[in-house]
């Protein structure tokens, strides 16, 4: 049982988390968004449906509504349609068996198997339960008559209707900027680390702890790296189909911001190599074999680098002549 201190502090961040969607753009205001639509959605499509169609299918509509509210817009459109993919195929089914050899035990269980069989199609995607499901509701609760199914698919299309109107009247925010502007605070902290790293090894006996400090620096600009991969990959396909205006070239912007996170995360994993191998040499005594020129040497190719990343990390493009 939750105690009542872990249940005001999941109070508390709940409203930290609307208070900071309110204020200020970014993934909370735009999970506000999406929830107040989808309470929009889903009651205008059951107001709708409750007062136009049967009782027996008007929660399809609500249903529908959700199913179509999705986090972008090409995500909407794509569970749509497998969606309606889904329905066809198991109103279908529910209609050609009752047809041909009735409502039988043995017929229910012919239909749950070649629901099950069709459901497995990839282009249904993650609907393809709904086959089954929407066969079972048009064959046992309408019996498979032609009338129930016409009046679950009107209820399916207000639901579908009322989802896609939400999203083209408040179409989801465009994070072009925000996500170019992450990128380049990701490169400035390598940049940074990578420049601390090579004073590290110029000194004749570099700080243990500072070694130790960076590696752990490391670790979290790769988990921040990998984080924000994530978050470039969804604003790529928010862009998809998406109504409302971005900077000019958003795609380029964001292509180019993945390729640099690419370049990052390979930095990094080079970098935490040199890490360990730094910190084998201390704990071993072996740093001190090596030369100062070899040390001023590869301590001149980390400031290169460095310099590098600050011009691959700008959200302007990068000049290929200072990456020669």
């Amino acid at each position: 049982m939750p105690t009542w201190e872990s249940m005001r502090r999941s109070m508390w961040e709940a409203a930290l988390y609307v208070r900071q969607g309110v204020a200020s753009p970014g993934s909370e205001r735009d999970d506000l968004v999406l929830g107040a639509k989808s309470v929009a959605a889903a009651m205008t499509a059951w107001v709708l449906a409750r007062y136009l169609l049967p009782p027996t299918v008007s929660t399809f509509a609500p249903f529908t509504a959700l199913v179509a509210l999705q986090a972008t817009v090409y995500r909407s459109l794509r569970d749509c349609g497998q969606y309606l993919f889904a329905l066809t195929a198991g109103a279908a089914l529910a209609a050609t068996l009752a047809a041909a050899i009735g409502i039988h035990w043995w017929s229910f269980g012919l239909l749950t198997f070649l629901a099950l069989a069709v459901g497995r199609l990839r282009p249904l995607g993650e609907h393809g339960t709904q086959v089954t499901i929407i066969g079972f509701f048009a064959f046992s609760s309408g019996q498979g008559r032609i009338d129930y199914i016409g009046h679950l698919v009107a209820s399916v299309g207000i639901g579908v209707a009322c989802g896609i109107a939400a999203h083209l009247a408040l179409a989801p925010a465009r994070h072009t900027i925000r996500r170019q502007e992450a990128v380049a605070d990701l490169f400035s902290g390598i940049e940074r680390r990578l420049r601390e790293l090579a004073d590290t090894l110029a000194a004749d006996t570099p700080d243990a702890a500072a070694m130790q400090q960076l590696r752990t620096d490391w670790r979290g600009l790769s988990s921040d790296a990998d984080r924000l991969r994530q978050t470039v990959d969804s604003e790529v396909e928010n862009s998809r189909l998406n109504p409302r205006r971005s900077i000019e070239d958003a795609h380029q912007a964001l292509m180019r911001a993945r390729a640099a996170l690419d370049i990052a995360q390979r930095s990094l994993d080079h970098l935490r190599s040199v890490g360990r191998s730094l910190e084998h040499a201390l704990s071993s005594g072996e740093y001190e074999a090596l030369s100062p020129s070899f040390r001023a040497a590869y301590t001149g190719l980390l400031h290169t680098a460095a310099e590098a990343l600050d011009g691959i990390g700008r959200r302007a493009r990068t000049d290929s002549v200072l990456l020669r």
